[in-house]
């Protein structure tokens, strides 16, 4: 639709950043902003606000934990028309994850709450009752994950011919996770004539290429100080060291008893992994919650709102939670195994060091993955090309992270000051595909049901196999019709045979 202008860079000073009302901030966001602390901007939402106001079309590239949310949050909120046809939405963002697209719908919400924007976060794992029943009744701007967008959209529940700014946020995560067929069928109920903005950390051709045939001369928008071609922020702190997988657990428990340390995000490859670092951690006496995809969106969901209240200081996740997850107090990010590539091991170390704070990130590294670690470290220009043979009870560990001397991998029963995941209620969020419990009387539930949410999350339907099941009408317990009574079924007749013969013959 357009052709891509070039690149443009900023230089950081945070001295003479300036605040958001003068950049053209509507005043009621900007105080809603300040109310929670925000008052400058950063250098690329210095850039973006702007030219979103006018209503060109932006790629948005600058480093994790730098503001890229307000960068196009503000100016989509502030070209809502709040005097207009407020019955269907005039705003969607795009978002590749769950966890994303409900952050980033509490950022919205909370920066056009004295405007009376509406905002509703739609994405899997929750009931769509409640989600249709806010569209009908008028909703502003829509952040959602692709595939309960496109469920809703066909079910005509939830329309898209308003619509006038479009984001795509995390772009080429989404490509990379095959996005692109169902980001196409979303673009394809859009008018044509709209603003589309496209943000990331990383911005590879295929996003360019998605910029030509989507967007109209879009600008490309680049945040980073003259000569910095790194894509990791300063402030981050980082470790990378080769680790024996059994020992890896031991270093694990050492480094969560740093001296200054607060809250730790552990990431790891599986699914299986996730739920057995956690497991294994709170055995050794560590309030920690864990992120992975077998659980239930209301026990992930769970899990996060104790990280970020505190109640427990450890979470344990897969790459659901590496993409623009912001928690304040994330001090050390792990990786527990190495990264599949830059760009995700950018993404996770991301969680930490944001906002202009300081981080400490540490990369595990086993031996048959050390190739894997030289092309990451590679591209990102790293000077770890060869880590540190490291185990539990290296000298390095405890100089360089600050942990005292003699620390063991339990925690001292005088540390175990948190609450624990069980202190966060599980919200009943009506998943789909499972079934309520039956309560009694005094409301209280029995039986394997009694946990709102297990291990096996949204395919707790299917925990009992075909071979399982009762198999018969004799397998309920009641007698099928038309069965006699033993004594009076006719015998079968038996014939005693040796080597295929009759007894008898033999």
């Amino acid at each position: 639709m357009g052709r891509l202008k070039g690149v443009t860079t900023s230089p950081v000073d945070p001295t003479s950043a300036p605040t958001f009302v003068e950049l053209g901030t509507d005043p009621k966001i900007a105080e809603a902003l300040a109310a929670d602390g925000i008052e400058r901007a950063f250098p690329i939402q210095q850039m973006c606000i702007p030219l979103a106001l006018e209503g060109k079309d932006l790629i948005g590239q600058a480093k994790t934990g730098t503001g890229k949310t307000l960068g196009f949050g503000i100016p989509l909120l502030q070209r809502v028309d709040l005097e207009g046809d407020r019955s269907v939405p005039q705003a969607l963002v795009v978002c590749p994850t769950r966890e994303l697209g409900l952050q980033v719908a509490t950022d919205l919400e909370r920066a056009g709450r004295l405007k009376g924007i509406k905002v509703l976060a739609i994405y899997g794992g929750r009931a769509y009752e409640p989600q249709i029943d806010a569209l009908h009744k008028g909703i502003d701007v829509v952040v959602g994950t692709p595939g309960r967008l496109i469920d809703l959209v066909n079910r005509r529940d939830l329309i898209l011919t308003g619509i006038r700014t479009l984001v795509l946020d995390e772009a080429d995560e989404m490509l990379d996770m095959g996005f692109l067929p169902d980001v196409e069928r979303i673009v394809s109920e859009i008018p044509a004539k709209r603003q589309t903005m496209l943000f990331s950390a990383t911005m590879p051709g295929q996003i360019v290429n998605l910029a030509r045939r989507y967007m109209t001369q879009p600008i490309h928008l680049r945040a980073s100080e003259p000569g910095d071609d790194s894509a990791i922020v300063d402030t981050i702190e980082q470790h990378v060291w080769r680790a024996h997988p059994m020992d890896k657990i031991e270093i694990l428990a050492r480094i969560l008893q740093a001296n200054n340390r607060g809250l730790v995000m552990i990431f790891t490859r599986t699914k299986r992994k996730a739920q057995r670092i956690c497991d294994d951690l709170t055995e050794r006496g560590f309030a920690v919650g864990t992120v992975h995809g077998d659980l239930g969106q209301g026990a992930r969901e769970q899990a996060l709102r104790a990280f970020r209240n505190g109640k427990v200081d450890v979470l344990v996740a897969t790459d659901v939670a590496a993409r623009g997850i912001d928690v304040d107090g994330v001090t050390h990010v792990i990786n527990y195994e190495c990264p599949d590539d830059e760009k995700t091991y950018l993404h996770r170390i991301g969680r930490t060091g944001r906002a202009g704070a300081s981080g400490v990130a540490v990369t595990l590294v086993d031996w048959e993955d050390i190739a894997r670690w030289q092309m990451i470290d590679r591209a990102l220009k790293l000077p770890f090309k060869d880590p540190i043979e490291t185990y539990s009870s290296s000298d390095h560990i405890y100089t360089g992270l600050g942990i005292p001397p003699g620390t063991t991998g339990q925690l001292p029963k005088a540390g175990r000051t948190r609450e624990g995941l069980a202190a966060e209620g599980v919200e009943d969020l009506g998943e789909t595909g499972k079934k309520k419990p039956k309560l009694d009387d005094r409301g209280h539930s029995h039986g394997k049901s009694n946990r709102p949410d297990n291990a096996r999350g949204d395919k707790a339907k299917s925990d009992r196999s075909k071979d399982d099941k009762p198999k018969g009408d004799k397998a309920k317990g009641d007698k099928a019709k038309g069965d006699k009574p033993a004594a009076d079924r006719p015998q079968r007749p038996r014939q005693r045979t040796r080597g295929g013969k009759p007894a008898t013959e033999v």
